[in-house]
């Protein structure tokens, strides 16, 4: 059975028309002259057509050679130049990278990280959606974004979690509140009127339901008046006046946040786990590897908020 034909067939016949010679053609191909004609007779046979006509002199194409080199030499490129590609990939010379994570991960941490990755790696392209945990697993599970980073929403079966960090809940409350003074709090001390919570599609919120399901905290979810989708409307709720919130340290660090004050709580003392959020049996590419390394490393040499803790 003969070898099927591929790019070594390709190249022997452009080189070949090239030259109008074996002798010369074999030598630029570093073959020998018996190898480059059976290639080029194996490529003959296997279209059915001659495609150079041998005089004793020269070889030129035959018209049906003439009609085959662009194509050949469209192909050899297009092969040339994906390959080219593949490896510029491997190298990080070029490339995408599409991650998604909760707000506070995509305000707190990844620019600094993006910083260091985009000064080592200028030619790689990086997309970053800002959403919540719910719409971040589906994005994964879609292979709509190489990796999200965020809490552990609903522990989807064809998702991997790999813990990065932790952060402690505590209550953020306006500079002016009577409890601004405490330096930390029992979850028993939380007034349940004036609770402010995120929205139910968000981690923290399912979070919270399940902590209050299980009761392990001692807050009545139900009877929260106010919701929002998003942790910079809920600063704005709170620096009106509006009340209060439950909220992780991280999430509770970001600029909109600035002049509120948050006061860990404590009996229980309860966290949050932040994880890369990969789809299980998928390798990441290159370029997306590179910037989870960066975003790990960013993370055990910054100085994180306090109450937030990097896990190894």
């Amino acid at each position: 059975m003969s070898s099927p034909i591929g790019i070594r067939h390709l190249q022997a016949f452009i080189e070949v028309a090239r030259c109008g010679s074996f002798t010369r053609a074999a030598e630029h191909l570093f073959l020998t002259q018996s190898a480059l004609t059976a290639t080029i007779k194996q490529l003959e046979q296997d279209a059915g057509l001659i495609l150079f006509d041998r005089t004793t002199r020269r070889v030129v194409l035959s018209a049906e050679g003439e009609r085959f080199l662009p194509v050949a030499e469209r192909l050899l490129s297009d092969f040339t130049a994906a390959l080219t590609d593949l490896r510029a990939r491997a190298q990080l010379q070029q490339g995408h990278v599409s991650v998604a994570g909760s707000p506070s991960v995509v305000t707190r941490l990844l620019p600094t990280a993006l910083l260091q990755f985009r000064t080592r790696f200028p030619s790689i392209q990086v997309n970053i959606r800002d959403e919540s945990a719910g719409s971040l697993e589906q994005r994964v599970l879609n292979n709509e974004v190489d990796f999200a980073v965020a809490g552990n929403h609903s522990q989807q079966p064809e998702l991997e979690y790999a813990p990065l960090l932790r952060d402690r809940y505590g209550l953020v409350v306006p500079s002016d509140h009577p409890l601004a003074r405490h330096t930390h709090l029992s979850w028993q001390a939380i007034p349940d009127d004036h609770l402010l919570l995120l929205s139910q599609d968000t981690g923290i919120r399912a979070q919270l339901t399940r902590f209050s399901q299980r009761g392990d905290i001692p807050i009545r979810l139900d009877r929260v008046q106010i919701e929002v989708s998003n942790p910079a409307a809920m600063a704005a709720l709170i620096s009106q006046g509006l009340g209060i919130s439950l909220l992780p340290a991280l999430a509770a660090d970001v600029h909109s946040f600035a002049g509120l004050v948050f006061i860990p709580l404590h009996e229980p003392q309860i966290e949050r786990e932040i994880c890369i959020i990969t789809r299980k049996g998928r390798a990441l590419s290159p370029a997306a590897a590179a910037l989870l390394d960066t975003l790990r490393e960013h993370l055990h040499q910054t100085q994180l908020p306090a109450w937030c803790s990097a896990i190894n």
